[in-house]
């Protein structure tokens, strides 16, 4: 075994151990729907400055979901209810109280300078007089720039300087000027002076009144970037503070009006169902890519299942909430993650057909070579999505993003390292090595074998398959204009009616008697003591006495205990950033494809994946199914999987382009299609057995998800192919750049290694 081989064999087993530990010792947090959580209503109140009503209320709501992603909770649903009430459900908290008091906190933060000790402020009775850290009653003027102002604000220790615990704060640039103007007015005051210090107050207390610098000169001040806040904080507090800070002051006061533990909005048995659902389909796909590739097929199968310890490892070890839809997108990506095990397989199949005599272990090598580029470049277009869609969204695309990074990093690490160091060792075997059959690699595969013999030219007519899409497009687009996207609850608000019965019913018992009424698509959870909390979205009176009688059919006598109008949980904000972070995502992935390969490729890349994102919506329109959140993870899936697919062949066609630049680029885009087409069947056939697996077991629960996904596949297919390829040669007509350069062959001597005992002479 070789060196290499050794290290990538312990490196794999070492990950394996840490992420078997973690995953025995640590315990998941799940989201609201898996396991319940937290539900508080809170009361917008009045202030002196700013009325209660709808519009403040929602620019309050979007403030408290700053401040709860800043709090570590993931995953939330917030929902404004009537005029001025907001409804937060928390999944997973721990300590709800801790939580109230920070989410509740209306963090009027304010900067002000000191007057002097004690005695009425200067300045017409305009400021106030506080105690300071220490008690000492200090007179301060104005407020002279507000929380509002402040840009980020971050908690540190600094144990140089020795004053423990800091937050440093940074300014937006006019509420800098101000900063720098009031620090350089209390620099003209003499050292010790009580009038050289500043006064930081929060909610009317002084929580810091630090003196500016002696080497700060008189109306110089301090600059934005070099704030520091002292005040004797432990690690806490001082993190706290700064999340008050920089989650924002919030428009209006709330008080909590109530606190109570919900339910899981999905049953017991749906999760089973799900789960169910998720075994099948794995073992589908293992056994799939067994059948596909022998030997080496079952040893990536369990690369796979390494990939799947490693991920739920890295996402319980990074506190990551995991709801049925995050679950189903880790148990797609398992599906997925086979892509670059096939890649690898495929190329070695064809280096072992392509040059007789060569060994196996040879044409293994040379397969992980030559798929790097593809494996390379579509996970990091996919690694700049994901971490676009962390730093800019917020909520649910916030979380998607965490799930997305780490499903790629884990599925490279069990293809790169774990399937390597197997094969590599398997392949060095004698008896993998003679017998064809065994080793998956020596034999061609059907798909190759039939068009090998049929040999036909799909890229002699691009405006064929062109037309083809944009025919699509069209009849997606008349769904979305005739039909009309029907939004769910998250998207357009609704109704919120809660319910108590004489006899205690489940919430899988509840659901089932809703759909039996024709009302399939609520959303169905316990709340408090037993009492039936349905959301839904438009629901005039006689739907509701129908809604409540279905309930009296399980639960006996059931009476109606709340009833309010609630807005959105994916309110305007969190859309908004939904949208911008996808379209510098998309607009990231161009610039990067476009060096990595041609500004054609990339634009073509792009155009397919706005092709798919628009069928898929248009066939939902045209289907009458339901837009929410968990279509919008599905969405998200899909762009990811689309770009990921046009890669693949894109690699494929520089490749080829650059060793024959004299031929015309519909020939050698014609090849490479034919080369890729069995990895894209392979791994499609991957997903699709588990996305089957979920449709058909996985109860109503992920129907929706997984239709979306069965769609956007098949689309993202044909057009990684039959769209992104034919709009990159007709953008080629009017480029000026030049083919690829070929890639040097290493010189004599180069990439020659240890000699292999079952080699028969051919070198790489």
């Amino acid at each position: 075994m070789t060196r290499a081989t050794t290290v990538r064999a312990v490196l794999a087993a070492a990950v394996l151990l840490v992420s078997v530990l973690i995953t025995l010792t640590m315990s998941p947090r799940l989201g609201l729907d898996l396991q319940g959580g937290t539900r508080m209503v809170l009361q917008a109140e009045d202030s002196d400055t700013a009325k209660a009503d709808r519009e403040s209320t929602d620019r309050t709501l979007e403030v408290l979901r700053r401040r709860i992603d800043s709090l570590g909770v993931t995953e939330p649903t917030l929902t404004r209810s009537g005029e001025d009430r907001i409804i937060v459900e928390l999944p997973d908290v721990q300590d709800p109280r801790k939580a109230a008091d920070v989410i509740g906190k209306t963090a009027q933060l304010t900067f002000h300078a000191v007057q002097g000790p004690g005695g009425p402020a200067a300045g017409g009775g305009k400021g106030l007089t506080l105690p300071d850290e220490q008690g000492r009653e200090l007179a301060l003027g104005p407020a002279a720039l507000s929380g509002a102002g402040v840009k980020e604000a971050s908690a540190s220790f600094d144990a140089q300087q020795g004053a423990g615990w800091t937050v440093s704060l940074g300014f937006h640039k006019g509420a800098g000027r101000d900063w720098t103007r009031l620090t350089g007015e209390a620099a003209c005051h003499p050292v010790q002076d009580e009038r050289r210090r500043v006064a930081i107050v929060l909610d009317k207390r002084v929580i810091s009144s630090p003196q500016v610098s002696p080497t700060v000169a008189c109306d110089t001040g301090l600059p934005s970037g070099s704030t520091q806040i002292t005040g004797s904080f432990s690690a806490d507090e001082a993190r706290e503070l700064a999340l008050l800070i920089e989650g924002g002051a919030l428009p209006v006061p709330v008080e909590i009006v109530e606190q109570r533990t919900v339910g899981p909005t999905l049953g017991a048995a749906a999760i089973d169902a799900s789960a169910r659902a998720a075994l099948i389909g794995a073992a589908a796909t293992a056994l799939f890519i067994t059948v596909v590739y022998r030997l080496f097929g079952a040893l990536a199968a369990v690369a796979l299942g390494a990939y799947g310890v490693i991920s739920y490892a890295a996402l319980v070890g990074l506190g990551v909430t995991l709801t049925l839809p995050g679950l189903a997108g880790f148990v797609l990506a398992i599906g997925m993650a086979v892509d670059a095990n096939v890649l690898v397989f495929e190329r070695a199949r064809e280096e072992y057909a392509g040059r007789p005599g060569k060994s196996l272990r040879s044409s293994l090598t040379a397969g992980f070579k030559g798929a790097w580029s593809a494996v390379a470049d579509s996970n990091v277009t996919t690694l700049i999505a994901a971490g676009l869609l962390f730093f800019l969204g917020s909520g649910p695309v916030k979380g998607f993003g965490v799930t997305l990074a780490i499903g790629v990093l884990a599925s490279m690490f069990s293809a790169l390292v774990v399937a390597r160091a197997l094969t590599e060792i398997a392949a060095r075997s004698r008896f993998v090595a003679d017998f064809r059959g065994v080793n998956g690699i020596a034999i061609p595969g059907r798909v190759r074998t039939w068009l090998t013999r049929r040999d036909p030219q799909p890229m002699r007519s691009p405006r064929r398959w062109l037309t083809v899409s944009a025919v699509l497009i069209a009849v997606a687009v008349a769904g979305i204009v005739v039909r009309g996207v029907n939004f769910g609850v998250e998207f357009t608000g609704g109704r919120l009616v809660e319910y108590s019965t004489s006899r205690p019913v489940d919430v899988e018992t509840a659901r089932s008697a809703l759909a039996g009424a024709g009302f399939g698509d609520v959303e169905v959870t316990t709340a408090g003591a037993g009492d039936i909390s349905v959301r839904t979205g438009d629901l005039d009176n006689d739907d509701e006495h129908a809604l409540r009688a279905a309930l009296a059919a399980e639960g006996g006598e059931t009476t109606k205990v709340r009833d309010e109008l609630i807005g959105p949980s994916l309110g305007d904000e969190l859309r908004r950033n939904a949208l911008i972070a996808l379209a510098i995502a998309v607009l990231v992935q161009l610039g990067y494809l476009a060096i990595r390969f041609r500004w054609t490729f990339a634009v073509a890349s792009v155009g397919a994946l706005v092709h798919d994102v628009i069928i898929l919506i248009g066939t939902f329109a045209w289907l009458g199914r339901t837009v929410d959140g968990i279509f919008l993870a599905a969405l998200l899936t899909v762009i990811g999987y689309s770009v990921n697919d046009s890669v693949v062949v894109f690699d494929r066609v520089r490749e080829l382009w650059a060793k024959a630049r004299r031929k015309p680029l519909a020939e050698v885009a014609n090849r490479a299609v034919l080369q890729t087409v069995p990895r894209t069947v392979n791994t499609g056939m991957g997903a699709l057995f588990i996305l089957t697996a979920l449709a058909v077991l996985g109860g109503d629960s992920l129907e929706d998800f997984a239709l979306a996904l069965l769609i956007g596949i098949v689309v993202g297919t044909y057009s990684s192919v039959m769209t992104a390829v034919p709009a990159a040669l007709l953008l080629e007509r009017t480029s000026k750049v030049p083919p690829p350069a070929r890639t040097r062959a290493p010189r004599a001597g180069q990439g020659a290694g240890r000699r292999d005992p079952h080699d028969n002479g051919a070198r790489v």
